[in-house]
Order: structure tokens, then sequence, then C-alpha cells
């Protein structure tokens, strides 16, 4: 109702959302179809608008402030309770990987899942009140959600910056890798026969394996090269994220 006020009196209709280069061609022709028009909104009706506003803009504020710094933590990259528990130490090395990582996934399950409801004005209607708009907080997740915008996203071509397709390419890669791939890794002890020969002790009830020759060198060497390999690809996986990260912003 206020949208379409508004642009009978400016005189030309203003769009939900656009690129940037659209917004600053918008601006040039509506200032010059019609200056008055245009000023007595943009400018002249904002500016009273704001000062209505004032008291009710203090207390989001205030509100936007709590919940940036204690429920959101907007500014910390934080990990997950079930890959470091609050209160517990990790030294810095594992915490650039989790804390970077376990943000991405958040981005994905609550910036983009929202984003999925946001630009959509009939699918924003799905959302409670504490969902969207002034109110809402990162304290929802869908993963499905976020997923099917980054899906959307990967579509767009014509009239679209060909680097937001790529990049949510490579979100979803990032995230799937996260998610599913690498708790998924096989484990160094079971491949290499590790994990076997150590239970094979522990059954021993008598100790007859006591004088046991067993060569373990190439055990060893097998789980060493498997974590080799494994941190390898991880450090792959954290380069490939900070070269998006222009892109992870909704």
């Amino acid at each position: 109702m206020k949208k379409r006020f508004l642009d009978k009196i400016r005189g030309i209709e203003k769009p939900y959302a656009e690129t940037g280069a659209y917004w600053r061609e918008w601006e040039r022709a509506a200032k010059e179809a019609h200056p008055f028009r245009y000023w007595l909104v943009e400018v002249a009706f904002e500016r009273i608008e704001d000062a209505l506003k004032w008291p009710i803009k203090k207390l989001y504020n205030a509100k936007y402030y709590a919940i940036n710094r204690w429920v959101d933590q907007s500014h910390a990259l934080v990990a997950h309770p079930k890959h470091i528990k609050p209160g517990q130490w990790q030294d810095l090395d594992y915490r650039i990987l989790h804390c970077t990582f376990d943000e991405l996934v958040d981005f994905v399950e609550i910036e983009k899942a929202y984003a999925n409801y946001r630009w959509d004005r009939e699918k924003s209607k799905q959302l409670s009140w504490w969902q969207g708009g002034r109110w809402r907080t990162r304290t929802w997740r869908s993963a499905e959600a976020g997923l099917d915008h980054l899906k959307w996203e990967t579509g767009l071509s014509e009239g679209a910056p060909r680097s937001q397709a790529e990049s949510a390419k490579e979100i979803l890669f990032l995230y799937d890798w996260w998610v599913n791939v690498r708790p998924n890794r096989a484990d160094p002890m079971e491949i290499s026969g590790w994990s076997s020969y150590c239970d094979s002790f522990r059954d021993d009830i008598l100790g007859v394996l006591e004088d046991d020759e067993t060569d373990t060198g190439p055990m060893l060497d097998k789980i060493q090269e498997l974590e080799t390999q494994y941190d390898e690809e991880d450090t792959e996986m954290l380069i490939r994220l900070i070269k998006i990260r222009g892109y992870l912003w909704t």
C-alpha cells in the first residue's frame, strides 16, 4: 500500500531490488522525469519519516546491539558446540578451520535461508513474526531454504554477474564438503589396521601377544600418509573459501 502511494506521488515506479547500475539509471531517469516529485518522496518524506520514527529507531538500535553482541556474536567467528564446546581450549590452527567453516554453515542455513524468503513477497508471508522484519534474529535456520536459494543463484545468467552464479556453486561445494564429505572421511587408524592391532592386545586376556613381533612400521607410515593427505585437503578447502570471501554477504 505504501509503495503504491509513493509511486503515484513520485510519478515513476520504484523497484524492490536491482543491481547498482540499474539503481543509478533509475535515479537519473526519476529525477529527469519529475524533479520536484522525486525530491518530495526521496528527500522530504524520508526526513519527515526519520523524525517521526526517531524514538522507535533508538529502541531497535538497542535491540540490534544486544542481539549482535550476545546472540549472533557478529563481531567474531564462532565454532559450533559440536566442534568446540564453550569453555574448551583449542589451538589456533584448529580454530581457524572449524570456526571459519562453521560460520559458512551458518551463512548458508541462516542468512541464505532468510534471503530465500526475504526477496519473495509471497514466500515471506510464510515466516512467523520473529523470523523476519525488525524482530528477526539469527536464531532459526533451514538448510533446505539456504540450499534452495544458492541453487537459484547458480542459474543466474542474463542480467546478473557471472561471478554470483560461480560463487554460489563454490559455496555449495564447500558447504557439502564440510557437512557431508569431511565428517565421513575414513579413519586413518582403521584403514592402516592400527586399531585392529591395538584391539588384539586388549582382547588378549592371557597375554600371549606380549612377545608379538609384528612390524608396525607400515601401519604407522599409512597413518602419517593419510593424516598428511587430510591436512592438505583441509588447507586447500580453506584457501578456496578465503578466495570467495567477497561473495559471503546477503
